[in-house]
């Protein structure tokens, strides 16, 4: 598996405690960005934001350099949308893997420090009948305490706001 980096570290810091988070782009992962961000700051920890991505079927003859641009991509959006941007005062250390996202996020934990946080999915078709999910696999093979943030959490923290009309309650940059 390999991983590069998708942003330059933001600041140094010599703590050994991670946050990773995954992003696949849907509301659930936004949320779980909002989370991690949080308590990376609040535990003065590395922030790794994980864009795991493969080739599949649709995809035909796309050259895997574009495959891994638009995860690098989703990471930016993710941040754009979240913040406006990577956040200041953290170090933030993106990975982007090839590679099936649960083992990508259980390859970035590095020991029983870290924290693990995913956004809360709904499973649905196949994965239903199997009983297998991204969540599941990183709670049986993480080594780490792993969170699941569901998507009402972020839905909650903007629902004032957004009634109100008062700014959003992003972190300053």
């Amino acid at each position: 598996m390999t991983g590069t980096t998708t942003a330059s570290i933001t600041g140094e810091n010599n703590t050994t405690a991670r946050v990773i988070v995954g992003l696949s782009g849907s509301l659930s992962s936004l949320a779980a960005l909002y989370h991690s961000v949080g308590e990376a700051a609040r535990q003065a920890a590395v922030l790794v934001p994980v864009a795991a991505w493969t080739p599949n079927d649709r995809d035909g003859l796309r050259p895997l350099s574009e495959l891994e641009h638009a995860a690098r991509r989703r990471l930016d959006i993710a941040f754009d949308q979240a913040y406006g941007g990577y956040p200041t005062g953290l170090v933030i250390r993106p990975l982007v893997v090839n590679s099936e996202p649960g083992p990508a996020l259980v390859a970035a934990v590095t020991g029983p420090d870290d924290l693990l946080v995913l956004g809360a999915a709904t499973r649905r078709g196949f994965d239903r009948l199997r009983g297998t999910s991204v969540a599941r696999y990183c709670r049986h093979r993480a080594g780490c305490r792993v969170v699941e943030v569901s998507p009402s959490a972020l839905l909650t923290r903007l629902e004032l706001p957004a009634r109100t009309g008062a700014p959003l309650p992003l972190l300053a940059r």
